[in-house]
């Protein structure tokens, strides 16, 4: 729980700033996974995959421009990276 809090307390120290890289970073990271997804076709498992990846980026994205609490948006942005990472893997080294 160490490494979360600490890393929770840097985020919520500079939000503005890193508010502004989550957007950033988590829309790129969400686009490579989008990429790496249909690289492998358009079927109906790609496409709930996609939309996955869709709305968990755009919650993130949402939750900042709404100014939610900083808990809600870190948590969000872990999510969405979580989501993004497992997907590229996914769909590099299985499907």
């Amino acid at each position: 729980m160490t490494l979360y809090q600490t890393t929770f307390e840097n985020f919520n120290k500079n939000y503005m700033g890193s508010a502004a890289m989550a957007v950033i970073g988590q829309s790129c990271l969400g686009g490579a996974a989008a990429m790496y997804v249909l690289a492998n076709g358009t079927s109906i498992p790609q496409m709930i995959q996609l939309a996955i990846i869709v709305l968990a980026c755009i919650f993130v994205n949402t939750s900042i421009l709404a100014q939610m609490k900083h808990k809600i948006v870190f948590n969000l942005l872990i999510l969405s990276t979580f989501l993004s990472v497992a997907f590229i893997l996914l769909n590099t080294f299985i499907l």
